[in-house]
C-alpha cells in the first residue's frame, strides 16, 4: 500500500459489514489508526482483528448511532479519545427499511431520518470544530444514486440520502475555508458476491456498463482517494461509484 492515510485516525461509523468494513480495513492498510463502530461487538472485533492480523491498527467502538445530538456527541468523545483526535470522519451507517410511500408508518420515516441523516449531521457537528482548530479534516458522506434517479420503491431512503448529497455541498460551502474538506461517495448496488442479497440485488445493475454488483473494496478504493491529500483541491463533490447507473443508458446484454 501507498500508506497515504500515515499519520491520520478515522472513525468509520457502520464498519462491522459490506461497505463501511471495507472502508476501514482500507483506511488501515493505507496507514490510517481507525476506529470502528456498530451495532454489533462480534462483528466489529473481526473486522478489528483482521486490521491487526495484518499489522495495521484499529479500535472498536460499539454504538448504536440513534440520530439524538447526545448520542452522536457521545460517540465523537469517544472516538476522539481513543487516538486522540479524529482526522477523518466517515458518514457510513445507515438504514434501508424496504417499502414504498404507502408501506412506510411514520415510526419508520422518523428512524429512517434519524439514522440515515440526523445522525451524520450531528457528529459532524461534534467533531468538525477540532478538525477546523487543526486547520485540516475530511468528512466523507456516503449517498446513493436512489437520491436523483427515480426508484418504485425506497423513496423514504431515497430522500435521505438526498439529504446527505445535499449537506455535502453545504457543508464544503461552510467548512471549506477552515481547512475541512466535505465529499460524497453515491455508490451503485454494492454487495460482496458471497452475500446472501447478492442473487436479489444483482439484476438492479445488470442494465449498466459496469454488468454486475459494485463491490464494497471498489467503493473503499475511492474513499482513501477522497480522504488523502491526492485529493486537496475537491470540495463539495458527490463521486458516483456506481457502474454507471445513474448516468448512462444502458441496454441489458
Amino acid at each position: 500500500m501507498s500508506e497515504r492515510l500515515r499519520g491520520k485516525a478515522a472513525l468509520v461509523t457502520g464498519s462491522t459489514s459490506n461497505i463501511g468494513k471495507a472502508i476501514a480495513i482500507r483506511f488501515a492498510a493505507e496507514g490510517a489508526r481507525v476506529v470502528v463502530t456498530g451495532r454489533d461487538a462480534a462483528r466489529g472485533r473481526a473486522v478489528v482483528g483482521a486490521i491487526q492480523a495484518a499489522g495495521d491498527e484499529a479500535s472498536f467502538l460499539r454504538h448504536e448511532l440513534d440520530g439524538s445530538v447526545e448520542g452522536s456527541r457521545e460517540l465523537a468523545e469517544l472516538a476522539t479519545k481513543v487516538y486522540g483526535s479524529i482526522d477523518i470522519l466517515v458518514n457510513n451507517a445507515g438504514i434501508y427499511p424496504p417499502g414504498g410511500t404507502l408501506a412506510i408508518d411514520g415510526e419508520t420515516f422518523d428512524r429512517i431520518m434519524a439514522v440515515n441523516v440526523k445522525a451524520p449531521y450531528f457528529l459532524t457537528a461534534a467533531l468538525v470544530p477540532a478538525m477546523a482548530e487543526a486547520g485540516r479534516g475530511v468528512v466523507l458522506n456516503l449517498g446513493s444514486w436512489g437520491a436523483r434517479l427515480g426508484i418504485p420503491a425506497g423513496t423514504a431512503y431515497a430522500s435521505s440520502k438526498g439529504a446527505i448529497e445535499t449537506l455535502t455541498r453545504a457543508w464544503a460551502a461552510e467548512f471549506g475555508s477552515q481547512g475541512v474538506r466535505v465529499n460524497a461517495i453515491s455508490p451503485g448496488v454494492t454487495f460482496d458476491s458471497a452475500s446472501p442479497v447478492a442473487e436479489i440485488a444483482g439484476p438492479m445493475m445488470a442494465t449498466t456498463p459496469l454488468g454486475r454488483l459494485v463491490t464494497p473494496d471498489a467503493i473503499a478504493r475511492a474513499a482513501v482517494f477522497l480522504a488523502s491529500d491526492d485529493a486537496t483541491d475537491v470540495h463539495g463533490t458527490v463521486l458516483d461509484v456506481d457502474g454507471g447507473r445513474s448516468s448512462v443508458l444502458f441496454a441489458a446484454r
